[in-house]
């Protein structure tokens, strides 16, 4: 369970204390003898409040947190002189901007800003006791400014070590579901692969188990099938669909050798393009019933072209010839050669 507050709660106690010092800024109108320094330095104090509270982010961008830093610096060299700080003098609500520098550095600390607090606060110090001697550093609230600081610095160290460490939890807890997915994926693959495998090879397997090895040799001819499309599962899987398989047997049935190849690109394609590649791959292997060779191949992904099909005939008389010297240079006889070549685009053209 996770337990914080809202940050419109947290801007709004933070408004109401800068609020309340702004208040104690205004008792003090009735009785300084220059209110001009008073009020320069209210409206200086409520811009930087402002600004620091409203600003989005969850670090305070850096001109306003400079803008803060010259507040409280110049805010006791304008308001001082206008209160007496001999002993005796009223001046309780007189040097209200020390309180309101600390709330204004905490604001800083809280926004991600800590060095520029902790000069803030070390500026009201050394300008304070300049002014009013040291003991303006605990009769004055000089103390109780830098005492916020340091406790709000303690609070958002321990925060944002809290954030890191759930951070870390999180991270965790996703490398550990990515990795039980990836376990549960290759459970599923190699059952996948085993009840395909399974499904082809069965019923030849109870027939050698019924003949006690005894098989023709067309049924041996049907084991070295069935072998290299089992072998297909393996390193074409993503070029196979039910339609495909059967083409790629009839082919081979027929004495074809067709080999397929899955290099990558089809992995990251929708499933209406890859079932398109699919049926268009079934035709180009019908196209290709009168091949001796049959090569599929996939593209790599960034290519127009999703599948390549290449279909060869093979003429036995024409190799003999060309391994006599006697070969022909006719182009006619290379493209009597090729029964199909087709290139399958990635997506659908309109």
């Amino acid at each position: 369970m996770k337990v914080s507050v809202p940050a419109g709660v947290a801007t709004g106690l933070a408004a109401l204390f800068s609020l309340y010092h702004l208040v104690l800024a205004t008792t003090t109108l009735f009785w300084v003898p220059n209110v001009g320094p008073i009020i320069a330095c209210m409206v200086l104090y409520a811009a930087a409040t402002g600004a620091a509270l409203l600003v989005r982010g969850s670090a305070l961008p850096v001109w306003t947190a400079c803008f803060a830093l010259a507040t409280a610096i110049m805010m006791p060299l304008v308001a001082a002189p206008v209160v007496d700080p001999s002993p005796g003098a009223d001046h309780v609500n007189g040097t209200w901007w020390v309180a309101a520098i600390g709330t204004l550095m905490v604001i800083l600390v809280v926004r991600q800003r800590a060095p520029f607090a902790w000069v803030g606060v070390l500026a009201l110090t050394i300008t304070t006791v300049a002014w009013a001697g040291i003991d303006a550093f605990g009769g004055l609230g000089v103390l109780g400014s830098v005492s916020w600081v340091v406790i709000a610095s303690a609070f958002t160290a321990a925060m944002n070590r809290a954030i890191r460490i759930q951070r870390d939890f999180i991270r965790a807890e996703q490398e550990t579901v990515d990795w039980q997915a990836a376990q549960d994926a290759h459970v599923f693959e190699r059952q996948f692969r085993l009840s395909q495998t399974t499904r082809m090879a069965r019923p030849m397997l109870q027939r050698i188990i019924d003949s006690c090895g005894g098989l023709s040799d067309d049924e041996r001819t049907e084991c070295l099938h069935l072998e290299q499309a089992i072998r297909d599962e393996i390193r074409g899987r993503s070029l196979l669909s039910d339609d495909v398989r059967d083409e790629v047997m009839r082919l081979r049935r027929r004495g074809a050798v067709v080999q397929l190849h899955d290099d990558g690109g089809l992995d990251e394609l929708e499933v209406d393009d890859l079932r398109r590649i699919h049926s268009e791959l079934a035709d180009a292997l019908r196209q290709a019933h009168d091949a001796d060779n049959v090569i599929v191949r996939t593209v790599p992904e960034g290519a127009d072209a999703a599948v390549t099909v290449v279909g060869l005939r093979l003429d036995l008389a024409a190799s003999e010839s060309a391994a006599l010297g006697a070969g022909s240079d006719d182009e006619d006889d290379d493209d009597s050669a090729v029964a199909v070549w087709l290139e399958i685009p990635r997506h659908e053209t309109v």
